[in-house]
């Protein structure tokens, strides 16, 4: 198994991505706050949770961590995995607590989930579908566990891999090149997690 990095910028769901990662068959994974490490990762997963503001200025914060993960990713096409709030960071902006930039990976903002039925609760919290959009790497169509009050709007159709149905169509997974984010919590989805995570560390894109 190649070596992966998982990012640590003090997310909260840091360890339970780690012990998922291990059920799903990484054999040689580090949790690391050292850019060096990362940008010689063969791949990387970026987990968060929490509000985009705070985690974008939590990795913002580690010395030379983002430009590490651009030359990893973008220089060397390491595969990059980004988990829910981890995942939108990839985007252009967030607008939770005010509008703040993103990584620039994927064109998007995110917004906070408005939904056209006032019946339909904030957050999106539970089990949901995930819906295939295209021919997506790494996914499977399958129930997948949420918790979100904000949503990842891409700007070309053609990055979003997969749907959920809250109140109307959210994104629940992102890719493009040697990237793929998800909405969804693979470490709390179960087998269906799992066995993403398992897809996610044979990949070669």
């Amino acid at each position: 198994m190649s070596a992966l990095a998982l990012i640590d910028y003090g997310a909260g769901n840091l360890h339970s991505v780690y012990n998922a990662l291990r059920k799903a068959g990484a054999d040689d994974l580090v949790i690391t706050a050292d850019p060096d490490v990362v940008a010689k990762a063969d791949r990387i997963v970026l987990p968060g949770v929490g509000a985009f503001r705070a985690c974008r200025d939590a990795l913002v914060a580690v010395p030379g961590m983002v430009d590490a993960m651009n030359d990893a990713v973008h220089q060397r096409a390491a595969p990059f995995l980004g988990v829910c709030v981890g995942m939108q960071l990839l985007a252009d902006a967030g607008e939770e607590f005010g509008r703040h930039e993103g990584l620039g990976w994927i064109p998007g903002t995110v917004r906070l989930i408005e939904p056209t039925d006032p019946a339909v609760k904030v957050p999106h919290m539970g089990w949901n579908d995930v819906i295939l959009q295209g021919m997506p790497p790494l996914l499977v169509g399958g129930e997948a566990y949420f918790l979100h009050s904000y949503h990842f709007e891409a700007a070309d159709p053609a990055h979003v891999a997969a749907i959920t149905v809250h109140g109307g169509p959210l994104v629940a997974a992102v890719a493009r090149d040697t990237i793929i984010g998800c909405q969804f919590h693979p470490e709390k989805s179960q087998s269906y997690g799992l066995s993403f995570l398992s897809r996610f560390l044979e990949w070669r894109p």
